[in-house]
């Protein structure tokens, strides 16, 4: 299967959930080219932005499972090609 570069933006609403969020972006690490998280303190949330190059297949089944954790949202943008 082709690979395809994206980005993936997590927002983690609460941060009891983060531990859960740090183990699937490890379980995922070998798709990750980069990673830059930002606690919005005055918000109460981080904002997680994420780069990835992986198959259709191992990006979606990362952004299912974050989708999966309580007050996480999930939202990517993938090449075309």
């Amino acid at each position: 299967m082709e690979k395809r570069v994206g980005v993936v933006g997590i927002v983690v609403e609460d941060l009891e959930s983060a531990e859960d969020v740090n183990q699937i972006l490890h379980d995922y690490s070998y798709i990750i080219v980069g990673r830059m998280g930002i606690p919005y303190r005055d918000r109460g949330i981080s904002v997680i932005s994420i780069i990835v190059d992986g198959t259709s297949d191992e990006i979606g089944a990362m952004t299912g499972k974050l989708g999966k954790v309580k007050n996480v949202s999930v939202k990517s943008a993938m090449t075309k090609i």
